[in-house]
């Protein structure tokens, strides 16, 4: 090539390379403004915050539920952001939302376990719920559902910041009936020692749920409230609705019931599918969708030895009661337009105990003056990826056991018990199946690669077993560990009659 071709060349090279370069850049640029962390709205957001009972990790459409619809929640997933490493913080029920509701590790607070009718104690005065945080910013609250923190009085929603309440105080099988909707009229059995089951407005019992019919009702009563409240309020509001479902026994309304192809589980995840569009379409006729922060999410995994009347861990370990992946990682839905990133899948580790301080931080509200150990994960909502807000979790049991260690991808599990459904024939139509109690040795698991927890690598990783080690012990440290006999040096007391 001569002198003059050659400089021709380098000169229509230069003119394509840049015209390249700016159209990379424009169309860069562009796409950039569609991922790129979103600014907080001048107004505070309406928070709802849907909490539901044993759901699992599979049970929704959008990750992995077959034989049954949920177009709403799915559509929910398409228009906000997926967590999928989302944990509860205990596999069982009062502790699960006492984490919730304070943004701390429950055994913190002493709710370890799930608190059964005319307990003596329940969730302290003195910690600060999510409720009360939002009540300094002139939020008006209200709770439908659910409680598990206490029935007496003084332990009841309308003493924890909420405006208005109306539920159950407890789980819906602690009343005289059988799993099989039958009485309990064998008085060494668990349901003949329960009162009826009350059902709560404000702080009086206002009915009681005598029999299947009456459960099969719960998710369209609790769900007109919870569009009603929603329909009449005039300031930001927080709504905490945390149904009864799909906790068995399992109660699903005539205009559900034979809808799936996967018998009453099935119907009932369509149903609570319908009540999530019915709070979705309440927000949009309200003209308020757009500034409004919708959370989905459950307190634990699923009661898998009911068979087909209980969820799917979505092929993770073990379910409920237990501190396996299928125990304490849930799904979790978050919508919010004028903020979080449409269609957006979030693998950051982030768990329930997160929220509180996140709504500290979206509405400008003070902390608690106690310690939490929640972190503000506000930063991931807008789409950061680069952001990392929680780097571990620890994972308690029973009183307070500690029984493993989450960092990354890394699972440290301390030797204990526990009651596994495996090699059990599960339940059917109701009632339960059996479990037997087993042990596990320490182990290591890498959730990346082996999210099912089958391959113990504790051996061939001794750095990370090290570094694990290190965060059990300042756990030892501040919260104790029965399994170790350490006490700690930062519990506190629950609430007590």
């Amino acid at each position: 090539m001569d002198t003059v071709h050659l400089s021709r060349f380098i000169q229509n090279f230069n003119i394509f390379a840049l015209a390249t370069l700016s159209l990379l850049f424009f169309f860069g640029l562009s796409g950039f403004k569609e991922i790129k962390a979103q600014a907080a709205p001048d107004e505070n957001p309406n928070i709802v915050l849907i909490f539901m009972d044993d759901l699992g990790y599979g049970d929704l459409g959008s990750t992995g539920a077959i034989d049954y619809q949920t177009p709403n929640l799915d559509k929910m997933a398409s228009e906000g952001m997926r967590f999928t490493n989302f944990y509860t913080v205990s596999p069982i029920c009062s502790a699960s939302r006492a984490a919730l509701l304070t943004g701390t590790y429950p055994n913190r607070i002493g709710i370890t376990g799930a608190l059964f009718p005319d307990s003596q104690i329940g969730l302290n005065p003195e910690e600060q719920t999510i409720a009360e945080l939002l009540k300094q910013q002139e939020y008006a609250t209200g709770m439908v559902g659910k409680w598990h923190l206490g029935d007496a009085r003084k332990f009841l929603p309308l003493q924890h910041g909420f405006d208005e309440y109306f539920g159950l105080p407890y789980s819906n099988d602690m009343w005289p009936v059988n799993y099989d909707g039958t009485p309990a009229t064998d008085t060494t059995s668990f349901h003949a020692k329960m009162p009826p089951l009350p059902l709560i407005e404000g702080n009086e019992h206002v009915e009681y749920i005598r029999d299947q019919q009456d459960q099969d009702q719960l998710t369209t009563r609790y769900t007109q409230r919870a569009v009603d409240f929603i329909e009449r309020q005039q300031q930001p509001f927080f709504l905490y609705f945390a149904h009864t479902m799909p906790h068995v026994p399992l109660g699903v309304s005539q205009k559900f019931r034979g809808k799936s192809d996967q018998g009453l589980y099935g119907d009932m995840m369509m149903e609570i599918d319908w009540s999530v569009g019915q709070v979705l379409q309440a927000l949009n006729e309200k003209g308020v969708a757009d500034n409004t922060l919708v959370i989905f999410t459950s307190d634990n995994g699923p009661w898998l030895n009911f068979g087909d009347h209980a969820g799917s861990a979505g092929g993770l370990r073990e379910g409920k009661q237990t501190t396996w992946e299928g125990g304490v990682r849930v799904p979790a839905i978050l919508l919010w337009p004028d903020v979080i990133p449409s269609g957006s899948i979030n693998n950051k580790m982030a768990a329930t105990i997160d929220l509180l301080p996140t709504f500290a931080s979206i509405t400008g509200a003070a902390l608690p003056e106690n310690k939490i150990d929640g972190v503000d994960i506000f930063h991931l909502l807008q789409g950061d990826n680069h952001s990392q807000p929680r780097e571990h979790l620890v994972f308690y049991y029973n009183q307070n056991d500690l029984e493993a260690v989450l960092k990354g991808k890394w699972k440290l599990v301390f030797p204990h018990h526990w009651r596994t459904y495996e090699d059990e024939p599960p339940g059917e139509n109701g009632l339960s199946g059996d479990r037997h109690l087993v042990s596990t040795e320490i182990a290591l698991y890498n959730l990346r690669r082996d999210p099912g927890e089958r391959y113990n690598v504790f051996e061939q990783n001794p750095e990370v077993v090290e570094e694990l080690m290190k965060l059990a012990e300042e756990a030892r440290e501040d919260l104790g560990d029965d399994l170790s006999d350490r006490k700690g040096m930062n519990k506190r007391e629950p609430g007590k009659l």
